[in-house]
């Protein structure tokens, strides 16, 4: 919960869905399990990504798209996590950032969940 957006039911979804962290050798496979991660259409020289594959959880989707998009439009405190966000929202678009940025708070609660650490905010960005 130390992860901006996300509160205690979207950590105890995560928990009982995942029930086991070592089930993932690889943290970034978790994307891919919740159905995060575009769909590949291959074909000859034909390659190209799709939209997400939609293939885990929905409800889990769903709490993970909405951390995201509470983390994009409503944390004020500074996060090199919000400020990723906020620079791909401005050039892909509000949802496709919305997406990724689930994608990447699922994995960094695996990589807490495993190393049983808490998330490491930074000090204000100096430019």
């Amino acid at each position: 919960m130390t992860i901006p957006g996300v509160g205690p039911v979207n950590a105890l979804s995560f928990i009982a869905l995942v029930d086991d962290p070592g089930r993932f050798s690889r943290t970034s496979d978790v994307g891919a399990f919740l159905g995060l991660t575009p769909k590949r259409h291959q074909s000859g020289e034909v390659d190209w990504s799709g939209r997400v594959s939609k293939c885990g959880d929905g409800a889990m989707r769903g709490l993970l798209f909405e951390a995201a998009s509470c983390m994009i439009g409503q944390v004020k405190r500074f996060s090199p996590l919000k400020s990723w966000a906020v620079r791909l929202a401005g050039r892909r678009g509000f949802r496709k950032a919305a997406v990724a940025t689930a994608r990447k708070i699922a994995v960094l609660m695996l990589t807490l969940w495993k190393n049983g650490t808490d998330y490491q905010w930074t000090k204000e960005a100096t430019a």
